[in-house]
């Protein structure tokens, strides 16, 4: 029984010792999950298929969780300024996670509003979040309205939020 106990300690002992070593490794890379190229296209194209329903040519541009774009279209006849501006309104809405309609009433009176040229506090965008996990952003311009142009980054996200989820 003696030599049992002793066991018993030396193994306690040695497993305490070790626990430190096991608890302070830390990992030296991570994973970060991200829209593949085809959903990103998806939900751009469903972006513009909505706006068209409603007569309205659009640019769309979605943006990966650091807010470099990953799609961007133009229709045929969207004005050539809706293409930056769909960008702003994607790379502000996932820089910030809040749609673009949250920005712009918050930040309207703000002297934050004029933070600088890559930011667009207006309506138009939406985040891509899913599972607790943020991948990107929709932007939207073209319609006459930020509401217009959200309306159609909502459907594009629509176009991929359940499968998303299921991830």
């Amino acid at each position: 029984m003696k030599k049992s106990l002793q066991k018993m300690l030396l193994s306690s002992a040695l497993a305490m010792m070790l626990a430190p070593n096991a608890l302070a490794e830390e990992a030296l890379t991570t994973s970060v999950p991200r829209l593949s190229m085809e959903t990103a296209l998806k939900m751009a194209q469903a972006a513009v298929d909505a706006c068209r329903k409603e007569g309205i040519s659009i640019s769309v541009t979605v943006v990966d969780r650091s807010g470099l774009p990953q799609v961007q279209l133009r229709d045929t006849v969207a004005p050539p300024v809706s293409w930056s501006i769909s960008y702003k309104k994607a790379y502000t809405a996932v820089m910030f996670n809040m749609k673009g309609t949250d920005m712009e009433r918050r930040m309207k009176n703000s002297p934050l509003n004029h933070l600088g040229e890559g930011l667009a506090f207006m309506g138009g965008s939406v985040p891509v979040a899913a599972g607790g996990r943020l991948y990107g952003a929709i932007g939207v311009s073209g319609a006459p309205s930020g509401e217009q142009d959200e309306k159609c980054a909502r459907a594009g996200l629509e176009a991929v939020i359940d499968d998303l989820e299921m991830m």
